[in-house]
C-alpha cells in the first residue's frame, strides 16, 4: 500500500487504522496482536488513537500488545491525540466536558501516552479539538519540550478550520504535519468552509475520520441517505466495487488533496475490502454524481 509523506520525517500509510471503538472489540490481546499483524500485512502500518478513546482505556489496550515487543512497533506509526477532558469516573476532577491546551497539560497527556503505549515516541501528536481558550505560545512551547526530549516526533491538528491552523502554525518553526477532519460522501463541510483548498494550497495532506458517513447510507430512509444510497450502488456496479463502502473510499482517494481515511472497524473482512478500494477509479464524471447525489442538486 502507498505510504503518504506528510513531513519529511513522516509517512502514514494511505489508510490508517483507527482504534476508537476498541474497548468495545472485545478482543484478547492475542486477538488484538492478530489484527494488528494482518494490518500491517496489508500495508496499514499507521494506527490512530487518542489518550480519551474507549473512556481513556484504548491506549492502555493496545500497549499491552506492544510491551517489550519493539520488532512490532518499528513496523508501525502511531498517532495519539490530546486536548479532551471528558467526565470520567477516572477523572473525578472533570466535573463538564471541557477543552484543556496549556503546556502542562498537554506534556502531561503525551508522557501518560507514551506509558500507556509502552513505546518511547509518539509518530504524531494531534490537538484533539479547536480550543477557544488556546494560548498558542504555551501550545507552541509544549510541542517544542515534546519534540527536543524525542518524545513526540511530528504534531498536527483535528477539526481545526483554516484561520486556526494557520493562527497555531504561525507560532511554530516547524510545520504542522495534517488536520484530521471528517470528510465523506454525506459530509461536505470541508469543502464549503475552505478547508480543502487550504490544505491544496499549503500541501497538507488530510486524515479523514468517519470516511463512511457514520454508516448512515447503508440504511438510512431520509431522502440523502436514499439517494446516495442508490448512486453509489449504480457505479459500485459500473466500477466493479465489492459494494458501496468501497465506492466511499475510492471517492475520498480519488481527490487531490490526498485524504487519508480512517477505517475504523475490529473485523479484518471490513479492513480489506476498504484496502481493496485503492485499486477502484472514478471517472470525473462518476465523482461529480456522488457530489450532486450528496447536494441533492446539480452543480451550478
Amino acid at each position: 500500500m502507498e505510504k503518504v509523506a506528510l513531513t519529511k520525517d513522516l509517512s502514514l500509510s494511505r489508510f490508517i487504522h483507527g482504534v476508537w471503538r476498541l474497548n468495545d472489540w472485545n478482543l484478547s490481546t492475542g486477538d488484538l496482536e492478530t489484527l494488528i499483524k494482518d494490518c500491517i500485512d496489508l500495508g496499514i502500518t499507521s494506527f490512530d488513537h487518542a489518550d480519551i478513546y474507549g473512556n481513556y482505556t484504548c491506549e492502555e489496550i493496545f500497549g499491552e500488545v506492544l510491551k517489550g515487543n519493539n520488532f512490532l512497533r518499528n513496523q508501525m506509526e502511531i498517532v495519539t491525540k490530546c486536548g479532551i477532558k471528558l467526565i470520567s469516573e477516572k477523572h473525578p476532577e472533570h466535573k463538564i466536558k471541557y477543552y484543556d491546551t496549556r503546556k502542562a497539560h498537554i506534556i502531561h497527556s503525551a508522557e501518560t501516552s507514551l506509558k500507556f503505549l509502552n513505546t518511547d515516541r509518539i509518530d504524531l501528536l494531534l490537538i484533539h479539538r479547536p480550543d477557544p481558550f488556546m494560548n498558542p505560545a504555551e501550545v507552541a512551547e509544549a510541542f517544542a519540550k515534546l519534540k527536543k526530549e524525542g518524545k513526540v516526533l511530528n504534531f498536527g491538528v483535528s477539526n481545526f478550520t483554516p484561520g486556526q491552523f494557520s493562527m497555531l502554525q504561525s507560532y511554530l518553526d516547524f510545520d504542522l504535519a495534517t488536520n484530521q477532519i471528517e470528510a465523506s460522501v454525506g459530509c461536505l463541510e470541508h469543502w464549503e468552509n475552505g478547508n480543502i483548498d487550504y490544505m491544496l494550497e499549503k500541501r497538507v495532506k488530510p486524515m479523514v475520520w468517519s470516511p463512511l458517513a457514520g454508516g448512515s447510507i447503508f440504511s438510512g430512509s431520509d431522502e440523502k441517505s436514499a439517494r446516495l444510497r442508490a448512486t453509489l450502488e449504480k457505479i459500485a456496479g459500473e466500477i466493479g466495487a465489492s459494494g458501496i463502502d468501497q465506492v466511499m473510499y475510492a471517492w475520498l482517494l480519488a481527490h487531490p488533496v490526498k485524504f487519508l481515511p480512517i477505517i475504523g472497524s475490529g473485523k479484518l473482512d471490513r479492513i480489506k475490502t476498504a484496502a481493496e478500494s485503492v485499486e477502484l477509479k472514478l471517472s470525473r464524471m462518476q465523482w461529480f454524481e456522488i457530489l450532486e447525489a450528496s447536494n441533492g442538486q446539480e452543480v451550478p
